[in-house]
């Protein structure tokens, strides 16, 4: 990783979301994450997982999508990020196909920095289009860990490679 990415992460932190530390762990994963490796985060709500995945993407080339069933999640991150100047979309199933499109048309120009999508919206081949220019994948959120039979479907399962 470059020194230059290890030496802003503070500034990130501080320029895109106004804290002056890290919370317990936070760093860590962020850093991990960076480093190209593997990470499962469970953390209480309220724990700072967000920023955490986030912040890697931040810090990383690319774009990063994050799988969330829940669709009411996606939209106030979204609106969280782009109030604090990030570019980020929600593809999913509350939007109309022509939206959808366009959002499709923005992260394959390169002006969508994390992209939120929906189980059911990976069974079209999105993730296809947008392979290469992607910087890492999350699969979310809250109640996935404990739920995940309930909120996912099995056309959903079979989408994310199970």
């Amino acid at each position: 990783m470059s020194e230059i990415r290890m030496n802003n992460i503070e500034q990130v932190l501080k320029s895109y979301y106004g804290y002056a530390e890290f919370r317990p762990l936070q760093k860590d994963i962020i850093m991990h994450t960076i480093g190209g490796d593997d990470s499962l985060v469970l953390m209480p709500t309220g724990g700072g997982k967000s920023l955490c995945f986030q912040m890697a993407a931040l810090m990383m080339d690319g774009m990063a999508v994050i799988v969330s069933p829940l669709i009411s999640l996606m939209k106030d991150q979204v609106e969280g990020l782009r109030m604090n100047g990030i570019a980020a979309e929600a593809l999913n199933s509350s939007n109309d196909e022509g939206y959808n499109r366009n959002i499709i048309n923005r992260c394959v120009e390169g002006k969508v920095k994390m992209l939120y999508i929906s189980p059911e919206r990976l069974v079209g081949g999105v993730l296809t289009i947008l392979r290469m220019f992607v910087c890492h994948y999350l699969l979310l959120t809250r109640h996935i860990v404990y739920r995940a039979g309930d909120t996912i479907s099995d056309q959903n399962t079979r989408s994310l490679g199970s």
